[in-house]
């Protein structure tokens, strides 16, 4: 699969389209810093992308112990898997899914970045 070329994945575009993503303000988490969680150093996007959507349902969550967050990279596709308490799905997933949404957009927009397509999976255990 080519890397598209006709979208601008510029800073300031890219920043745009974060700060227009849809109930993304108000969730309990600073999109500042959720970007901030993504070092464009390092080379494993996987591991970068699997500790931001960690640290972001670490702002959401009691118990962050019971949490736990993989990502499996196939290709230029990711997949980030999030495992919490039932307790705890409400508050990541939020009334509507507008928070799970707006987790899935700040990886969608990430992974444009490195020309990967992310999925999120949020699933609960008893």
């Amino acid at each position: 699969m080519e890397p598209r070329d006709d979208i601008d994945t510029s800073t300031d575009v890219i920043e745009d389209d974060f700060e227009d993503a849809e109930g993304a303000e108000g969730l309990g988490f600073d999109t500042e810093e959720a970007l901030a969680q993504f070092d464009e150093g390092e080379t494993d996007a996987s591991e970068q992308l699997r500790g931001m959507v960690e640290w972001i349902v670490f702002q959401l969550v009691d118990d962050s112990s019971q949490v736990s967050v993989t990502a499996d990279q196939r290709g230029s596709t990711v997949r980030v898997q999030v495992r919490l308490p039932e307790e705890d799905l409400g508050k990541v997933i939020g009334r509507g899914g507008r928070i799970a949404k707006s987790i899935r957009s700040i990886l969608m927009i990430v992974g444009s970045r490195e020309h990967l397509r992310v999925s999120l999976d949020i699933e609960g255990r008893e």
